[in-house]
């Protein structure tokens, strides 16, 4: 193991594994598509993101996230990986009140409850312990976990153990629902409580970096959230979350 009292400080640009979040644009739900305004978005991100030295791309398999990937797999000449662990949630579940959906139950559960993320086990309240949605958040933070092994990053507690020298950025598109599952799951904060005071809007890009340094311990870092600059100009608005018929 290495001293990372002195490896902290050696270097101020030291390389990392990154991740780069990309939700998908504006979307025909029920057509699981992009809008017009969508797929403006969709090429807005794929400026903003070609110069952040991406190697790979990986997308859910819904359309919405796959057309918005295709922008930037066509401007870096990358081909796209799909996820199909990726694809986005669904919720609700028998005696559960608003449908059962996460952000509604976590604001809740904040508001009238006074419920404590940290303190309290979100995945035994009786809101979420029969949710669908624990089901998909389980489902995903398992699989993200393996996609991190795959790059040298064993996920242990709340930290990870490093096995890797190399440095590299990848990109994944995907949605509101299953990125912040993975996102959650990757910083160990709670997911209702993610959902809740963490929302972000159509193809906002959402850094996280791993330092590398092999043998050693290292915690997630989130280096960018919410950047969605690039559609300023071309937004509805921020849209959370609509149900659809999760195939």
């Amino acid at each position: 193991m290495i001293d990372l009292k002195e490896a902290i400080f050696e270097d101020i640009e030291h390389k990392c594994f990154r991740i780069v979040f990309v939700r998908h644009g504006e979307p025909d739900y029920d057509a699981d598509c992009l809008t017009k305004i969508g797929n403006e978005q969709a090429k807005a991100a794929a400026i903003r993101v070609k110069d952040e030295g991406i190697s790979e791309i990986y997308s859910s398999p819904n359309g919405r996230a796959r057309e918005t990937a295709a922008y930037t797999a066509k401007l870096l000449n990358l081909p796209i990986t799909i996820l199909d662990y990726m694809h986005e949630i669904s919720w609700g579940g028998e005696n559960i009140s608003d449908c059962g959906h996460p952000w509604t139950l976590a604001e809740k559960l904040i508001d009238d409850e006074n419920f404590d993320f940290y303190k309290d086990d979100w995945k035994k309240h009786p809101f979420f312990e029969k949710n669908v949605a624990l089901d998909y958040y389980n489902m995903i933070s398992k699989n993200i976990d393996e996609l991190l092994l795959k790059y040298g990053y064993k996920h242990e507690g709340r930290r990870y153990l490093c096995d890797t020298n190399e440095g590299k950025t990848i990109a994944l598109f995907s949605h509101g629902g299953s990125g912040a599952s993975a996102l959650s799951n990757i910083l160990s904060l709670p997911f209702p409580y993610f959902c809740t005071v963490l929302p972000y809007d159509f193809t906002s890009i959402t850094i996280v970096n791993f330092p590398v340094y092999k043998g050693a311990y290292v915690h997630p870092r989130l280096e960018l959230f919410n950047d969605a600059r690039h559609i300023r100009d071309i937004s509805s608005g921020l849209v959370i979350q609509k149900e659809v018929d999760k195939k």
